[in-house]
């Protein structure tokens, strides 16, 4: 019998431990080593066989790191992308919180966990994963969300609570102002998709509810990016909270290839083409390219469709659902290339994407490192192409001082082909650019919607340069003194090709000795004779400047050398000779559990631009300039008074209540409804509406019950009169047919 105990309790899935009774005081000795699973985190029974009917077998990284953590009741702010298993990280300590014997329900007071997600869809799917995971530990759950009876939801939050919401955070607000709801016994909140919800507009409800939350409760917020709204509202709304990164954002991969490739602005285009004609192969069918704005965007979706390359876009301004079918085509495989935008590639996951080119030149190091990041992952090879045009070379010289690397030139380099090394600094071959750009230049000609988007185009791209943040002064500095590569990157060449292509760059880059006043005049001559005097006296310094251009000894400059500045003598502070300094015995401490959260932030920190300019405007006038603190701070547009904006985007104030919930009150009063079924709340997910029409008739007696008046009687009468006149039309058709 206590062996049959012992099978019944092994979870499928899991190792258990087992011990041989011959080998006991051998294995005594030995610390069995923990496997690394669901097991070794000390979860409950009843979670752990949730897990098991979920079909979990391992954790994932990001859920190795933070279920720990989380389970400690430590403020967790995660960044995890899409698919990376954070759903469980949040879902497993709340079950394993809310089932211990020490946070039982307090009499009304049974809800103990929140869940804040910024769609609806979200936050169906996020409730199907508590009701599975959940499944034997007896905890209710429910959404509440917009768009649904809100009727129905006081229903939910009346009477017996759910002890778990998913919601979205404009209709939670609504409920907790109508019903005036306390919020002191909630254990544990999340914030799903954190970066989402503050680019959606919700900031303004996830203070509000902060602010009705008890300050000992547990926080997790998880993100795939951190925008510097979300860090502040981290650093206020959370005690000490741990940051937890894969470290894989801010470095770039052993694996991944880089190519600088430089070209005219107006040649951009044509580069692009000839690019992916090299690019575009069998092995390598399919690459992502950002551009600056949605104008560039479009504009280039309509250059490929006439170079017959297959290609989908997505950027802010699009749809959600369009949004979502064109990442589903590309990630099928339905066409080549997938055109976006920094803001619409946020938190983009292609696991098997093998190239990125960067069509506009980022301005940030941090976003040349996001955008190349979504190739090379998880342990693929991959390659990262950049146009830069001379405008982009003070950036691009800031790039190589925040990834510690040089530019090698083409003279360097004696591969060609695919076994070019990594971070050359090519041109392209200027037949073929030529060639490629005539193309563009008839289709500019010929279409007018092309015509239309590159005027679009231009005057997006001159907006775009007023926003977007310009290269530092030191680089704009060794820009100008940067010489450009005349010679084909080259990754673009072909053995063959490597004599011809460096006979065109000795013509390019030949320079005469004398100057045009020596070659006409006689030797005799005034000018020919102060050239020849000028020439004894400088000569030296000229040819010197001229091997320096030559030997590219700007782009090899020491970084650290570029970066030491003349210091002068530094003024000493005066100070009172009797002047005691003194600090709290637990400065020190203190200073470093804010610099680990501050620090860590700091570096995953990413501030994306906007990608048009009704974007821009509409952030440039929620920001005024602060003369006391000296920076942009947020304006506040309700001039001190406490105000939230509602589900449909007008703005009231926080106390604004509607009285639907007094009204409901009295036309449910002394109802017995709980509002749960089979142990879940019945609103918590879409219902066709032929469901709701039939409830409500079944509520108010239409369906053929009890006749209130004498109305209900004459209408009754008179339905059934209709369908036996039917029926009698009918038994008369059939009869006429059988006497046939």
């Amino acid at each position: 019998m206590h062996d049959s105990k012992k099978k019944d309790d092994v979870l499928p899935g899991f190792e258990a431990p087992q011990v041989d009774a011959s080998n006991n005081d051998e294995q005594g000795k030995k610390k069995k080593k923990s496997s690394g699973g669901f097991q070794a985190m000390g979860l409950s029974f009843a979670v752990l066989k949730g897990i098991t009917k979920r079909g979990y077998k391992q954790p994932t990284p990001i859920q190795r790191k933070t279920i720990p953590i989380a389970l400690e009741n430590k403020d967790v702010v995660a960044m995890a992308r899409t698919g990376s298993g954070k759903t469980a990280c949040f879902l497993l300590p709340i079950l394993e919180k809310l089932t211990a014997p020490a946070n039982k329900p307090l009499p009304g007071k049974n809800l103990r966990a929140l869940i804040l997600s910024p769609t609806r869809e979200l936050a169906l799917q996020t409730l199907r994963f508590v009701r599975e995971l959940g499944k034997f530990t007896g905890l209710t759950s429910a959404a509440i969300l917009g768009g649904e009876s809100i009727e129905q939801q006081f229903g939910v939050m009346s009477g017996s609570t759910p002890d778990i919401v998913v919601a979205t955070p404009g209709r939670f607000l609504h409920i907790c102002i109508e019903m005036s709801l306390k919020l002191d016994n909630i254990k544990i909140v999340v914030f799903d998709e954190a970066d989402r919800l503050f680019e959606l507009g919700f900031g303004e409800q996830l203070q509000e509810i902060v602010a009705r939350l008890p300050s000992s409760r547990q926080t997790l917020l998880f993100s795939a990016t951190m925008p510097k709204m979300l860090v502040e509202f981290a650093r206020a709304g959370l005690s000490d909270p741990v940051l937890i990164r894969l470290d894989v954002d801010w470095k770039l991969p052993s694996t991944l290839w880089l190519g600088w490739i430089y070209v005219r602005a107006e040649l951009k285009t044509a580069a692009l083409l000839l690019l992916l004609d090299r690019v575009i192969t069998k092995e390598t069918p399919q690459a992502v390219v950002f551009a600056a704005t949605k104008h560039h965007v479009e504009y280039l979706h309509l250059i490929l469709q006439r170079a017959c390359i297959t290609s989908t876009y997505a950027y802010s301004g699009l749809d959600p659902a369009a949004r979502k079918i064109a990442l589903g085509k590309f990630i099928n495989k339905k066409c080549s290339v997938l055109l976006v935008t920094d803001v619409a590639a946020r938190g983009l996951d292609l696991p098997s994407l093998d190239t990125v080119i960067n069509y506009n030149f980022p301005a940030k190091p941090k976003l040349f490192v996001h955008r190349v990041g979504r190739s090379a992952r998880a342990g693929r090879s991959g390659r990262a192409f950049s146009l830069v045009s001379a405008e982009d070379v003070a950036h691009l010289l800031d790039l190589q001082l925040f990834l510690s690397s040089q530019l090698i030139l083409p003279d360097q380099v004696s591969e060609v082909g695919d076994a070019c090394p990594s971070g050359v600094w090519g041109a392209l071959s200027a037949e073929a650019l030529e060639l490629r750009h005539q193309d563009v230049v008839s289709w500019h000609r010929d279409h007018s919607d092309i015509q239309d988007a590159e005027r679009v185009c231009g005057r997006g791209w001159q907006q775009y340069v007023r926003w977007r943040e310009p290269a530092s002064a030191d680089a704009n500095r060794r820009a100008k003194q940067t010489p450009r590569p005349a010679v084909t990157h080259p990754f673009l060449l072909r053995a063959e090709q490597a004599p011809t292509d460096q006979l065109v760059h000795d013509i390019a880059t030949y320079r005469p000795k004398g100057t045009i006043l020596e070659l006409a005049g006689k030797n005799d001559s005034p000018m020919y004779l102060a050239m020849k005097a000028k020439r004894r006296v400088h000569g030296k310094l000229v040819q010197k400047a001229r091997d320096n251009m030559q030997e590219g000894t700007v782009l090899q400059e020491n970084v650290d050398s570029e970066k030491k500045k003349v210091k002068g003598k530094k003024k000493q502070p005066v100070r009172d000779e009797n002047y005691i300094p003194h600090f709290a015995t637990d400065h020190h401490t203190e200073t470093g559990m804010s610099v680990n959260f501050a620090a860590g932030a700091s570096q995953a920190e990413l501030e994306l631009g906007a990608d048009s300019a009704e974007t821009d405007r509409a952030r440039r006038h929620s920001m005024r300039w602060d003369r006391k603190r000296k920076k942009m701070v947020h304006v506040d547009p309700d001039g001190g008074r406490k105000m939230i904006r509602t589900e449909s985007g007008g703005r009231v104030p926080a106390s604004y209540r509607s009285g639907k919930y007094e009204q409901w009150r009295k036309r449910n009063d002394g109802a017995d409804d709980t509002g749960l079924r089979d142990g879940h709340a019945t609103p918590s997910e879409f219902r066709p509406r032929w469901v709701k029409h039939n409830e409500r008739v079944s509520r108010t007696g239409g369906g053929g019950g009890e006749m209130h008046d004498k109305q209900h009687i004459v209408k009754e009468r008179l339905r059934r009169d209709k369908i036996k006149q039917k029926l009698k039309f009918k038994s008369k058709g059939k009869g006429k047919k059988k006497k046939k």
